[in-house]
């Protein structure tokens, strides 16, 4: 028997449902969880009435069809473990025009640099591939716009703007986040004394455009503290400070905006130094601005990783378990 990803490669597997525990919905959400054993799903996007991924695990993407079959298309991207045991690979992918533009992450450990390795890349139709930047350390996200694309890069910790032949000019360069004082005494009350100061990176994840703003998701360096994760705002020029849009999150790592313009969050989750991300700790936050409102969509999500909003009533969530979360309000 063939193995089951590349059953899924060629079209025949249906997705099945995921065993175990499933994550809980709000009252007004329906959700189904599907399962492919052996994937890493990150990148969510639309194409047409396809749903396009990206899977880590095997450096391809895939299209979801209305019958619920995957198909990989494209070549296959370098991917493996980073550094830090991460999957790393191509991260986020979308359709502009008649190509595809993948964000393909940094070289992953133990394995020689490849021409494709921290880029921003386009896949024509015929699965050719053109780099159109390769001057990135870890781009993570990225939105299309007229000008060219926004890209994020999370070891950089900036926001850049990649014109269409490449040429590359830095929006903003985030400042390391200060944290409250005491507040890594329980990770460790010898080395992190009380009264010393202390920062982490800001580690850009996320990012979105709306209503002619930037807006990115600052996940927050290790040791991930709880409650350290903030969305912040810029001009699409980039042409002032960053504005506070949300704080008080746990690991931030994606932002869409709903058709009513509630902004959603995705938590990767809370952080544990002996465990890593502790399972079930991530959720999907709506956040109504004017209202000064957050409610949970989901919650008892482990280490989701892209948010997309399908149409008026339909979600898509995915995770480096290989669950894709569909939501559909009722």
């Amino acid at each position: 028997m063939r193995p089951l990803l590349s059953l899924i490669a060629a079209g025949i597997v249906l997705l099945a449902r995921s065993a175990g525990a499933e994550p809980l919905a709000a009252a007004d959400y329906r959700l189904e969880t599907v399962h492919v054993p052996g994937a890493a799903f990150a990148g969510l996007a639309r194409d047409g009435g396809s749903l396009l991924v990206t899977d880590l695990a095997g450096g391809r993407l895939y299209r979801r069809d209305e019958d619920g079959r995957l198909a990989a298309f494209g070549p296959v991207f370098p991917h493996g473990l980073d550094v830090t045991g991460d999957p790393t690979g191509p991260y986020r992918a979308a359709r502009v025009g008649a190509e595809f533009i993948v964000a393909q992450g940094w070289t992953p450990a133990n394995v020689d640099e490849n021409p494709l390795d921290h880029s921003l890349v386009a896949v024509d139709g015929a699965g050719k591939v053109r780099v159109i930047s390769r001057d990135f350390w870890n781009p993570f996200d990225f939105v299309a716009a007229e000008q060219g694309f926004y890209v994020v890069d999370a070891a950089r910790n900036s926001v850049e703007l990649v014109a269409p032949d490449g040429r590359k000019k830095t929006l903003i360069s985030f400042r390391r986040l200060p944290q409250a004082e005491g507040a890594l005494q329980s990770l460790s009350p010898t080395e992190f004394e009380a009264g010393n100061g202390y920062e982490v990176d800001a580690v850009p994840t996320g990012i979105a455009l709306h209503k002619g703003r930037l807006y990115v998701a600052l996940f927050g360096g290790f040791p991930f503290l709880a409650g350290a994760g903030k969305i912040i705002s810029i001009p699409a020029t980039g042409a002032s400070e960053p504005r506070l849009e949300a704080d008080g999150l746990n690991a931030p790592v994606a932002i869409a905006f709903a058709g009513t313009g509630a902004m959603l969050v995705l938590e990767h989750g809370t952080y544990d130094q002996r465990q890593g991300f502790a399972k079930g700790s991530g959720r999907l936050l709506r956040i109504e601005a004017a209202a000064k409102s957050r409610a949970t969509i989901v919650s008892g999500l482990t280490r989701p990783v892209s948010v997309l909003v399908w149409d008026e009533r339909q979600l898509r969530v995915s995770d480096l378990a290989g669950n894709l979360h569909l939501l559909r309000r009722e």
